[in-house]
């Protein structure tokens, strides 16, 4: 391979000649040859836009020469329209605090900038990727803003799917509010409910997710960018900090916020948490749902059966015509991931010490991970299994009707311990409790029909 060479505090080292990367960067990758995972493209963009708006800044505050300042704008423009991408070459995980990906920021700047200006690569007497791209910055304050930000980014699409989900849900409800079925408590026969009131709830479970998701995502707007690199804001210009969040505003269409306090928001990274936690507590109720469908759907003849699911996949290698409940199976490992996720998140956070915390490049990852599997985990769930359940009507009538628990029903007109004396009549015979009840003579028909009615037996129906 061709090189160059570079020359840092540590002495030369070779660089790929063609890259725009530079000497900090290919130390990282000689340093850091751990997972073969990159940055993900929401956090690259987080940061090309952090960038941008301190140059904004920098030029504006007269800090930064304008001619080298509308090139390192030029050249983070280009990256944020796709170019380069190859270039960010750090390891998820790399030095504390992400300064091996910040610096790898600051070096393809710096490069194609210098290019601009008619300069050549690892040549840094034009740009420099410290004096001038990381200008009135640290890796300090750019990193948790780009995490912040990145998972604002993305938040969105996590926030459609969630309330397209919880749509899909409620309109399986309406379709099924006409179903009986017997309920079950501790996996036993329980009073009867209504198939429809079973989905209902899932779909109020999902739209309560969403808006603890939503409100989580506030805290992130909150940005201790410069704060430089304990928070004081030394080797910043006046108004830097101000005037960066007027730009990341115009940059990102976001409304971002000065942090109350730059120290707090360097020592600490509780927003993240949060959030995350908020994506782990989704993950606890999804994972629930999904764990209703597959008892719910489960034989089809030697389990409960009283939904279907569509078909996406012949279920088994050597047992034919066997179909899995496939998409849900899949919902419940991603849930699983998430959680985990949260964990490592959670240890992250707690491991700050004194004015930072150096574990911000496995906290970024993670938090970015949950939210993009999170988001096409639910797109499938949706399409693939939610829109196509269908309900098996007799199945969960004859259920209902062999329930021990529509003796709870007679309770209050014949007394617990007559109600339980039928009810163990039923269990040691082929009869229903409906045919236990009349064979007993206890109610005429007229009365059992008032006393059975659906209405009473479950609640109002929904209204279409």
């Amino acid at each position: 391979m061709k090189t160059r060479t570079e020359k840092d505090t540590l002495g030369h080292k070779a660089v790929p000649f063609d890259a725009y990367y530079g000497i900090q960067t290919q130390r990282a990758v000689e340093n850091f040859p751990i997972s073969g995972i990159r940055i993900s493209e929401p956090f690259i963009r987080a940061y090309m836009c952090v960038k941008k708006a301190a140059a904004l800044s920098n030029i504006e505050d007269g800090m930064l020469d304008k001619k080298k300042g509308k090139s390192i704008v030029k050249a983070i423009n280009e990256v944020l329209e796709g170019k380069y991408r190859d270039q960010f070459v750090v390891d998820i995980f790399q030095m504390g605090a992400g300064t091996s990906f910040n610096m790898n920021c600051n070096e393809v700047i710096a490069n194609r900038a210098s290019e601009i200006l008619g300069g050549k690569k690892g040549k840094y007497d034009i740009i420099h990727p410290n004096d001038h791209v990381n200008m009135c910055q640290s890796t300090n304050d750019t990193y948790p803003t780009a995490m912040r930000l990145s998972a604002l980014f993305v938040i969105p699409q996590l926030e459609s799917e969630l309330d397209q989900l919880a749509k899909s849900l409620n309109k399986k409800s309406l379709e099924f509010d006409n179903i009986l079925k017997s309920g079950r408590t501790h996996l036993q026969d329980a009073v009867p409910i209504r198939l429809g009131q079973e989905f209902k709830a899932y779909s109020l479970t999902i739209s309560k997710c969403r808006k603890n998701i939503s409100d989580s995502s506030n805290y992130l707007k909150e940005l201790g960018i410069g704060g430089s690199a304990a928070g004081t804001g030394l080797n910043t210009s006046k108004n830097y900090s101000k005037t960066v969040i007027k730009n990341l505003k115009t940059i990102t269409k976001i409304n971002v916020t000065n942090s109350k306090d730059l120290r707090e928001s360097m020592q600490s990274n509780l927003s993240i948490s949060i959030l995350s936690s908020s994506l782990r507590n989704l993950s606890l109720e999804l994972s629930r749902i999904c764990n209703d469908l597959r008892l719910l759907s489960s034989g089809p003849n030697t389990g409960l059966n009283e939904i279907n699911l569509p078909a996406v996949a012949p279920g088994s290698s050597i047992m034919p015509g066997k179909i899995n409940p496939s998409i849900l199976e899949m919902t419940n490992m991603v849930c699983f991931q998430v959680i985990g996720c949260d964990t490592t998140i959670s240890h992250s956070v707690e491991s700050g010490q004194l004015e930072l915390n150096v574990m911000m490049p496995v906290m970024a990852y993670n938090l970015l991970f949950a939210l993009e599997i999170l988001t096409n985990s639910l797109k499938q769930l949706r399409k693939l299994c939610i829109d196509g359940i269908s309900a098996n009507e007799e199945t969960c009538r004859n259920y209902m009707e062999n329930s021990l628990g529509l003796m709870t029903v007679l309770n209050s007109h014949i007394g617990y311990e007559k109600a339980a004396l039928l009810a163990k009549k039923a269990l040691n015979s082929n009869k229903t409790i409906l045919d236990i009840v009349k064979d007993e003579k206890i109610f005429t028909s007229d009365e059992l029909d008032s006393i059975f009615n659906v209405k009473k037996l479950t609640g109002e129906k929904q209204s279409k």
